[in-house]
Parts: C-alpha cells; structure tokens; sequence
C-alpha cells in the first residue's frame, strides 16, 4: 500500500497547496490478496486430533487432491502493471498527471476483483474437501479408538506372556540347578559307596585278623594272669619292702639329724672363724710378716687355725733410742681365713651349721670387727650380682631351698618367712618397710608372740614369705637403702647399725605327724671402734660419739650373755641391750652359735684388730667343767659306734692318737675318762 501510494507522495511535494488538500482526504482500504504458489492449494484449517490415525488420514486426503491452475504470485501491494506502449513498459508518470494516475488504480481495481473471484472458487473448493476430509478423520478416529483399545489388550497379553516367560524360566534354572546338585550327590553317593565297600572289605579282613589275634590274646591271656598273680605277690612284696626301707630311710634321717646336731656339739655350740681381708687397691701394702698364718695340726693339708700379728711398740724404741721391737701376738680359731680365701670357701665351712637349722636347731651367725674389715661383704656380698661374690644370706638361703627340696621326696614340706631389722642407738627400725612407714621405728618393739610363748617378734615389722633367691635378692636390695649408714674415720660408708637377718624356718611331716622349726639368724653387727677421748667434738661428732657409745654398749653385752651362757650361769643379761634380747632364742639352750671376727690387713688398723681379736678369744675360751665334759662325751660316743678288739685300733689309727696306742690295749672310752676327771 505504501508503495503504491509513493508516487502520489511525490506529486504532493511538487504541487504545493493543491496536493496537500488531496491528500488529506481519508484513504479507502486498499484489498490485497495472497495468490497461492505454483503447485500449491490454500489449505482450510482443519482441527487438531490426538492420535497418529487422524494425522494419517488427513494427510491422506491432501496428497490425493490434484493441485489446480497455477496463477502466477505477485507480492502483495503492488498493482498490475499498466500495458506496455510498443513492447516497452511505460515509464513513471509524473506528479501532476492525476487521471493517468486514476486511470492506473482503476486498472490495478479490477485484475484485484478478478483475482478476488478466483480466490473465492478455491475457497469453496476448500471448503468440500476439508468436509470430505473431517468425515475421513472422523471415521479414522472410530477406526483408532478400536484399534488402541486391541493394542491395549494385545500389550497386556503380551505383558501377562512375558510375566510366565519370566517365571518359567526361573522354574527351569531352579530345576537346573537342583538337577546339577541332586546329579553332584548321586556322584558323591556313588564315590561314598565306593569307600564304603571298600572299608568294608578291609574291615572285614581286619575282623578276621582281630579274631585270630583275640584267639591268641585269649590263650595269652589265661597265662598272663598266673604271672600277675605271681607279680601282684611280688609287688606286696616290694610295697612291704618299700615301707620298711621308707622306715628306715626315716629313722636314718632322724639318726643323721641326732649324730649331725652331736657333731656340730661336739665342735662347739660356740665357734669362733676369723677372716682376714685382702688389700684393697690404693692401699698400702703390709710389711712382710706382718700377718702369719700358721698350719693346721694336720700339716700344711689341713685348713689353718691360728694367726699370728705383730705389733713394734713405738714407745720404747723412742726412749732407748734402738729400734721398737717387734710384739708378736698370737691367736687360735675354729677356723681362719687368709685374704686369698673365697665367698664359696666360708659358706662350705659353715653349711653344717646352716643345715642344722633345717633340722630344728636354731643357729646364730655374727660378723664382728672394726669399720672396713669386710663384715657386711661376709654377710650380704658385693655388687654387681656377681654369683662368686654372694655372702652368707643369698648363700646359706640357696642351700636351705635346695635341701628342702629334696626332703620334700621323703615327705617333709618347709615353709621359710624372713624379716630384717636393724637395731640404731638402742632402737629398732624395719628395714623392710615401704612407703611411708619408712624410718618410723618407734613403732618397732620387740615383744612375745603370745601367753606363754617363748618365740620373739618385732610388732609391726614385715614377715615375708621366701621361697625363691629372687626374692631373697630383692629383700636384700631393699634393706641395703634403709640401712643407716654415715662417714666415719674408718670407712666412707659405715655401718653405724646392728643389722639382723631372720629366716623362721618351719618343717612339717603330715605322713608321720612330726614338726620342726628353728630360726636362723645372721647378723652383721656395727664397726667396733673405740672412741677417743681427746678428740674436739663438733654437733655432727656428738651424734657419732653416741652412736659410738651405743654400739660398743651393745657389743659389751653380747660378750656378757655369750660368757653367762658359756659358764651355765643361771641369769643371762639378755634384757641389757635390744640385739641379745632380740636374739634370745638364738643364743641359748640348744642354739649354734658361730663369730666371724673380720680385721683388716693393715698395719695402720693393728689396734683395732687386736681389739677384735681378743674379744673373739674371750668368747671361744670355753670354761674347764665344759671341756672335761666334752672329753667324756667323745670317749662316751667313740666307744659307743666303735666296739672293743678291732673296732678300738681302727678308732685309734682314725684319731691319731699318741703311740701308747701300739702298746697298748687301753679302750678308748677309759683313757678320755681318765684325762677329763684329770682336767678336773
């Protein structure tokens, strides 16, 4: 429409006035019509159906029209092209020819009538084909609506075909798979009644074997049972043979125990060992001679007895001008021990005396002498756990298990209890004890087990229970760290205390109702040191002079109990000091009592030696009534195992007895008779 009206536009700019009026006049709708393309129809609408079938048939029906006249398209707007003047297109007319211009819209007017006509027939063309085509749809649609409703049953047969498919054929993997395992049973059924026939066939040969063999085991059997009568007899035999030897073997074990407690009687109840220390590294060495130790009576074999000291008295050599001469003292032991003598050597000489306190004979060991000599190394051992250097305690313990151990076979039982105290400035501490009751001895008294008992204890010290040496290692481990110890002039670690080993030994017999029990005690006494009076005292030297004053207090009244029980005196002062009452039950009655006097090799340490040898001297001199009697007691005993004839010579040549023996045909009882009634 704008095109067409372009060159009226046109005509308006160049005409002025008179064009503006005409063109303001209203314009009349101009009709354009769309002519359909070549092979083209205008397609009526027609309404949407569901389904595939309606957009079949509908398809149906326009591909079966024919296509009408094509009429050439033109673009919509544009008018018919006036005719051409001589075969050429006339040109633009220009603005002010108005009725050529009329002329042209009436032109282009009627081919749009024309054109509007033809557009109508095809219309009602349209028309009766979209009828004919909505009646096919219609018809289709009944068509569709029949056969969804058959699609949808055939579906559910088909769903309900392919739900028994499923089903059937998990049925036939099921049946498969139970034929697979009922065909692998029959298999192993088969294989089973295979190995079954064939244990059969064996049993059955072994049956036939057992037969014979029963066969032969019956006859076997009829003289097996006369020989088991015959043993049964034999074994009564035996069992009582095995009883009376088990009487015996007791009555030898009780005889072993009278004759070994009358050997260590007829030793001594009271025996004195000394023990020389060696020289220690970075000590001075003593002169030569210093230290004698002479030979046994027996010669050079026998172990020494005696021990020989010399001492230059310094005084007199000052005011002669000659050279001090040289004291020499002499003294004679149970037994003495040189510097070169080992651990294992001192606890083989006094084994004995530990095995009677298995026996039921309580026994006494002390470890006497200054600061340094070696008590506690006698008693405890060195460091290190070095099996060589073990003292008495780990020593005597080991032996006491080991032959409770093999008593056990003869049917005694042992059950050993230790406790360990020590005994500082008159008071009693546990040195056993742990925790917070460390160093709390005033809590420690020595009182009576019970009425009318004569066993001792100390309440609230520890009694433990032993059984092993690793025990025995830690007790001892733990009493070594509470022991009081303090620095003196003697020894830089000193003992300043009484320390007092005691294992309470219990045996019992439940077969023969017999019992037996002991205490066996080892005491490592404190450094007897002799106090000097002109020494200047600080507050530090007051405590060690009381120390002092109570150890040798102590020591004093050990030596006094230990002569009392020598003379039989009738009161014993055990109540004069804490250590002799504690070791009541040790030291009197039937008790072993044994003294290590320990000195040192030094000739620095020669006062103090000999200080430690008198005392022990003093308690070995045993008084003259008990030495005659000794006498009697041996002849009594030497002519009680052996008989007069044959049995007194070879008595004789066993003692080594004078040579009056060769001439003579005096029994042995008699001549001991006559020498104790002499010394009388």
């Amino acid at each position: 429409m704008e095109d067409a009206l372009e060159p009226e536009k046109k005509r308006t700019r160049g005409l002025g006035t008179t064009t503006k009026i005409a063109t303001s006049r209203p314009r009349a709708p101009v009709l354009t019509t769309v002519p359909p393309t070549q092979g083209q129809t205008a397609a009526p609408k027609v309404p949407k159906k569901t389904g595939p079938r309606c957009s079949t048939a509908v398809a149906t029906v326009l591909k079966n029209q024919k296509p009408g006249p094509a009429v050439p398209a033109q673009k919509p707007g544009t008018a018919a092209a006036p005719p051409m003047v001589g075969g050429k297109k006339p040109g633009k007319r220009p603005a002010w020819d108005l009725k050529g211009q009329l002329c042209d819209l009436n032109a282009e007017l009627k081919c749009c009538r024309e054109r509007t006509q033809m557009l109508a027939q095809e219309n009602q063309q349209l028309r009766d084909q979209l009828r004919e085509a909505q009646q096919q749809a219609t018809a289709l649609g009944a068509e569709r609506r029949v056969l969804e409703e058959e699609l949808v049953r055939v579906r559910t047969q088909a769903e309900q075909g392919q739900q028994e498919l499923g089903n059937l054929s998990a049925r036939v993997l099921e049946l498969e798979e139970r034929l697979g395992t009922q065909e692998g049973l029959v298999q192993e059924l088969q294989k089973e009644q295979l190995g079954l026939q064939e244990e059969r066939r064996g049993l059955a040969a072994r049956l036939e074997e057992q037969e014979r063999r029963l066969q032969g085991s019956e006859a076997a059997l009829l003289g097996s049972q006369a020989e088991v009568a015959s043993l049964q007899q034999k074994t009564a035999a035996q069992e009582a043979l095995l009883a009376e030897r088990d009487e015996r073997l007791h009555g030898l074990e009780m005889e072993r125990r009278r004759l070994h407690n009358q050997l260590q009687e007829l030793k001594g109840n009271i025996r004195v060992f000394c023990r020389v220390r060696p020289v220690l590294p970075g000590e001075s060495t003593p002169p030569p001679g210093f230290l004698l130790f002479p030979p046994g009576p027996g010669g050079p074999s026998d172990p020494p007895t005696r021990l020989s000291l010399s001492r230059s008295d310094e005084r007199r050599g000052t005011l002669s001008g000659a050279p001090a001469p040289t004291t020499r003292h002499d003294f004679s032991f149970d037994r003495v021990f040189p510097p070169g003598s080992g651990q294992d050597e001192v606890f083989e000489e006094i084994s004995m005396l530990v095995q009677s306190a298995l026996d039921g004979y309580p026994v006494c060991i002390f470890a006497y002498g200054q600061t340094g000599s070696g008590k506690t190394f006698t008693m405890e051992g060195g460091p290190g756990g070095d099996t060589q250097m073990e003292g008495l305690i780990p020593r005597a313990l080991r032996h006491l298990f080991s032959v409770a151990q093999e008593l056990s076979g003869q049917g005694w039982t042992y059950s050993f209890v230790a406790s360990y105290v020590e005994i500082y400035n008159e008071t009693v501490r546990d040195l056993l004890a742990t925790g917070t009751r460390k160093g709390q001895a005033g809590e420690c008294e020595i009182r009576r087990a019970g009425p009318g008992s004569e066993e001792l204890t100390v309440t609230n010290a520890r009694y433990v229970p032993v059984s092993c040496e690793k025990e025995v290692e830690a007790l001892l481990h733990l009493a070594h760290q509470n022991r009081a110890v303090a620095r003196t002039a003697q020894n830089e670690r000193s003992s300043r205390s009484h320390s007092v080993f005691q294992l309470q030994i219990s045996g019992e017999h439940t077969g023969r109702g017999l019992q037996c029990g002991a205490p066996l005690s080892l005491v490592d006494l404190a450094g007897s040191e002799r106090l000097d009076p002109g020494l200047a005292l600080g507050p530090g030297e007051r405590e060690r002079l009381r120390e002092t004053q109570a150890i040798n207090s102590s020591l004093s009244t050990l030596g006094l109990v230990i002569m009392a029980l020598s003379n039989k005196e009738s009161h014993v002062p055990y109540r004069n000091s804490k250590l002799t009452y504690l070791l009541q039950n040790s030291l009197g009655g039937s008790a072993k009592m044994l003294m290590f006097v320990n000195i040192s090799p030094l000739e620095e340490n020669v006062s103090e030696s000999l200080n430690s040898l008198r005392f022990a001297s003093k308690v070995r001199s045993l008084p003259i009534p008990a030495l005659s009697g000794l006498l009697v007691v041996v002849g009594f005993s030497i002519l009680t195992l052996c008989p007069s004839g044959q049995g007194g010579h070879s008595s004789r040549k066993d003692l080594h007895l004078p040579g009056i023996w060769s001439t003579t045909y005096l029994d042995p009882f008699f001549f001991f008779l006559i020498i104790g009634f002499w010394v009388f």
